[in-house]
């Protein structure tokens, strides 16, 4: 049976949360809002949960997290990014967990629909599902020394080691593991962006003399660093990009003014178009406009 994890991210709102954060170095505020589940509104209570060092089990399969303090991007990015997920891996290893065995990035595809609007008191909002297999989610909430402070989700079936169970490892080093291979997040400045897949036999594979970056790093870079759309943009278009997975994904970006963007990567260009909603559906103008993931339940009509 397929599990839908959905998340309603409220940008207008999340620098009060942010704000809290900042008062209690401990604990972290993290405010439960109305979700959206297989494109049904459901209105659920509002409550607080604080996070700490240590995973909290929210429910069967979903668990949430907060990491405080240098986890090397910067180095990651100095070092010149990485052009493939085995690269990250082993940066990974050799710089940071070191002591916890052979990391490896795999998983199986996923159908995603995003939608970014206002509400009638005119703030914004970002939505997304995770529409595919059954699988095991956690909410990272990352404190870094030097860019942003964010909140993400991971699907840790896409961390797998040699011989070893990633929820044997500590609280902290999945958390490290996980701040690499986020899927979507939102940052203090209300920055929101998701990673959406296409069912297309390309992938994305730049190779110019600009650093590189992956799929998942990217998520991170733009949490980390840009505070709105456009510096997303320009953040992208500094790096070579190489697919996660060897996947074709595109991005969805949105930030606290409303203003919300698709990035994508068409015969290894970048093209932006503006779009309040992206499935899996190439949206750039030209031959590939339409193309379609094969999932019926990932595309949401309007």
């Amino acid at each position: 049976m397929k599990k839908i994890v959905s998340i309603l991210l409220v940008a207008s709102l999340i620098t009060t949360i942010f704000i809290g954060c900042s008062r209690n170095k401990e604990n972290t505020q993290v405010e439960d809002h109305n979700m959206l589940s297989s494109g049904i509104q459901e209105t659920k209570p509002f409550h607080s949960i604080a996070l700490t060092d240590e995973i909290i089990e929210l429910a069967d399969g979903f668990s949430a997290i907060q990491y405080v303090g240098d986890y090397g991007f910067d180095d990651f990015l100095k070092q010149g990014g990485a052009s493939s997920d085995s690269e990250v891996a082993a940066f990974l290893m050799d710089n940071i967990l070191s002591d916890s065995g052979s990391f490896l990035f795999d998983g199986n595809p996923f159908g995603c629909s995003t939608l970014s609007v206002q509400d009638t008191n005119g703030n914004s909002l970002f939505g997304r599902n995770f529409d595919w297999n059954t699988c095991n989610a956690m909410i990272v909430q990352s404190r870094p020394e030097n860019g942003y402070q964010s909140i993400s989700t991971v699907n840790t079936d896409f961390i797998s080691m040699s011989g070893i169970n990633l929820s044997e490892l500590p609280d902290q080093t999945q958390a490290l593991a996980g701040l690499y291979i986020p899927l979507d997040g939102l940052n203090e400045m209300g920055l929101a962006v998701s990673v959406n897949m296409i069912e297309d036999r390309a992938t994305i594979e730049q190779n110019t003399d600009k650093p590189d970056i992956t799929t998942t790093t990217a998520i991170r870079l733009l949490l980390d660093k840009a505070a709105n759309v456009e510096e997303a943009i320009e953040l992208l278009s500094s790096y070579d990009m190489h697919a996660s997975l060897g996947y074709m994904v595109h991005f969805a970006i949105a930030d606290r003014t409303g203003n919300s963007v698709v990035v994508e990567y068409v015969n290894d260009k970048m093209v932006v178009t503006k779009t309040p909603v992206v499935t899996n559906f190439y949206l750039a103008e030209g031959e590939k406009m339409g193309l379609v993931h094969s999932n019926p339940t990932s595309v949401m009509k309007f």
